[in-house]
């Protein structure tokens, strides 16, 4: 796997998209990277992928020396274009396969292991350290992965707004969806990453928080965009006093 690395002399500008599922970050990061020329990196896909990986050994995820030692050397390509979802286990694209409920259940349990953790960090880190602008979405790209990003935000949503929005999405991709498990399941996969050792849920000390349950996708991406053109502004400011 590579980055994509931004034109010489292009400032590196690292944004940082964290929040639950179903606030929408995936399309927003995705969007984002295009509106900006950036490249896309979905954190939270890598341990999707690790977990199809335990899945299929026949691993219970909650078995965490197993899933060690499976997700160990992880054969994944994982692709950084923005245009285009990329994502291959051995070779094979999963790119649905990791979406489905099976793998949903298990995730929490897999991206609790501090060692899984720490694999998938370090070439989180490696893929966004090229030039130019890249946009990193998961749970702990703030506090964990890039606490450093030249912009943070969090994304927030109420329970049942995250659920309906995950079972249309899960609808319209022709899979199998019902309200109700699907908002059992985000309230329990809500308690499991934020009480999780390591790298917990929670917003970054000094991410924007960003409520998305009553706004559409298009006013989010404004306000993200903003957000990134102020962070040019104040690299900009810093680089003439540099000069003075």
């Amino acid at each position: 796997m590579s980055a994509q690395a931004g034109p010489t002399g292009v400032p590196r500008r690292r944004i940082a998209i964290d929040g639950p599922a179903g606030t929408g970050k995936s399309t927003l990061a995705r969007t984002l990277a295009e509106r900006l020329g950036g490249a896309y990196l979905d954190t939270g896909a890598m341990y999707r992928v690790a977990t199809l990986q335990v899945l299929r050994a026949g691993i219970d995820p909650e078995d965490a020396a197993a899933v060690i030692a499976a997700s160990a050397d992880l054969p994944m390509e994982i692709g950084t274009d923005a245009g285009s979802e990329r994502i291959l286990l051995a070779g094979e694209d999963v790119s649905d396969e990791i979406r489905t409920a099976r793998v949903t259940a298990g995730v929490s349990a897999v991206s609790a292991v501090p060692e899984v953790r720490a694999n998938l960090v370090g070439l989180q880190r490696r893929l966004a350290s090229g030039g130019g602008t890249v946009v990193l979405e998961g749970r702990d790209i703030g506090t964990v992965v890039l606490p450093d990003a030249e912009v943070k935000v969090y994304l927030t949503a109420s329970p049942e707004i995250r659920a309906r929005r995950r079972t249309e999405q899960d609808l319209a991709a022709g899979r199998d969806a019902d309200y109700d498990e699907v908002l059992a399941a985000v309230i329990e996969r809500d308690r499991k990453d934020s009480t999780r050792a390591a790298s917990p849920l929670r917003p970054a000390e000094d991410a924007i928080v960003i409520d998305t349950s009553d706004l559409t996708l298009d006013e989010v991406l404004d306000r993200l965009v903003a957000l990134a053109e102020g962070a040019d502004a104040s690299h900009g400011d810093a680089a003439e006093g540099n000069t003075q």
